[in-house]
């Protein structure tokens, strides 16, 4: 995986007389803060693109930000945009790379978590954005009047980096450059040349350093040291249990996948014990209640509900409560069903219903005892990891 730090802006909003990412922070610059959180993560090639003029302030925050990795890193020169940058960072890739990150130096505190998240959730045909969910009432305006309302469930706030399948995304500029459209994004790019693009939960500290403000938040983040560790606050664990008994009609609903044939588990939804067990170990550490609190018999719109409602509401809760997750373990003790066959698709079924985030599954039969050996039912536990931020 490459990423290319992209920090040519102007830092006019900023109200700075240099480049934005020349800026200080505290001590340390815009970049030289995005670039060590670029190397806390897994990246095997670095590109910083720098204004023109800058190339040499560029390369002194690199080599001190590297340390002993000073031979993954690189710096080019920009372009006019933004798009004409990205595409002097793209030149510049080894030969061997096949996944590409773009990355805004003025994101200075995204954690180094996000970023191989990110990098992970590429597919060889479809690129990945990491986006947070649009917690203000939008307004669609003309001018001092107020037109209409938007659904902002519809919304999420993108940030970066951005991540792609290389040869797509050079193709991709290939084009953009043909039909000299200048795009607003990365992801806006790629999809305009046919290419799906997914996202997963962003980070709170992934902010974008614009404007006075933000610049004075990243201080008061650094001051105060509630940004430690390279962008990640102390991780919080949580622990969730579930248990349904076999009974009812119709088919079984386990792990968010349908198993058919096999007798379903009674419940108020559809009685998927391993969802039902994220739920409560994801809402546990984020210290924001449990199941029954927020999709309980007093919520009757989620009588019969499946995994990825449960879990996509729960990301969505812990996203606004400015929580990011890092993963879920799971083991489920059933007789029954034969689960091995059907582990990666669950796996993956429930990391999409998650936003992207990892989930692992494992399963045991206890050899024939208790409630469950005798096929009684299922039961399940569950832990979560999740950082602040």
């Amino acid at each position: 995986m490459a990423i290319i730090v992209v920090a040519g802006g102007s830092g006019t909003r900023l109200g700075a007389a240099t480049p934005k990412a020349f800026v200080g922070i505290d001590e340390h610059s815009v970049l030289r803060h995005a670039l060590e959180r670029v190397f806390a993560a897994q990246a095997a090639q670095v590109i910083v693109v720098a204004p023109a003029d800058h190339e040499g302030d560029a390369e002194t925050e690199l080599l001190a930000a590297a340390g002993d990795r000073r031979d993954l890193g690189r710096v080019v020169t920009g372009g006019e945009t933004r798009q004409q940058s990205v595409a002097a960072g793209l030149a510049a890739l080894w030969g061997d790379i096949t996944t590409v990150l773009v990355h805004d130096a003025a994101r200075a505190l995204t954690p180094a978590t996000q970023i191989d998240e990110v990098a992970r959730a590429v597919t060889a045909d479809a690129g990945v954005i990491p986006a947070l969910p649009v917690v203000d009432t939008i307004k669609r305006v003309d001018a001092v009047d107020v037109v209409a309302a938007v659904d902002r469930s519809e919304l999420a706030a993108a940030q970066t980096p951005q991540g792609f399948p290389r040869a797509l995304l050079e193709a991709a500029y290939a084009a953009a450059s043909e039909s000299g459209v200048e795009y607003t994004d990365d992801a806006a790019l790629f999809a305009a040349a046919g290419h799906p693009v997914r996202h997963i939960a962003g980070s709170e500290l992934a902010f974008k350093i614009t404007t006075p403000g933000d610049l004075a938040r990243a201080r008061q983040l650094l001051d105060a040291d509630l940004e430690p560790a390279f962008g990640i606050l102390a991780p919080r664990v949580g622990i969730g249990t579930d248990v349904h008994a076999f009974g009812g009609e119709g088919n079984l609903w386990l792990a968010g996948l349908e198993w058919p044939g096999e007798q379903p588990l009674s419940g108020h939804s559809d009685g998927d014990a391993v969802a039902h067990a994220m739920v409560d170990a994801l809402l546990g550490a984020a210290g924001l209640g449990d199941i029954g609190e927020h999709f309980g018999t007093s919520h009757p719109e989620y009588a019969g509900a499946h995994a990825d409602v449960f879990l996509a509401r729960t990301a969505q809760l812990l996203a606004e409560a400015g929580f990011t997750i890092g993963n879920v373990s799971v083991q489920l003790q059933a007789a029954r069903p034969r689960f091995s066959a059907r582990r990666a698709e669950a796996e993956r079924t429930l990391s999409a219903a998650l936003g992207g985030a990892a989930v692992a599954v494992t399963a045991t039969t206890t050899d024939g005892l208790g409630f469950t050996g005798r096929s009684e039912g299922i039961a399940v536990t569950a832990v979560a990891l999740i950082y602040p931020g």
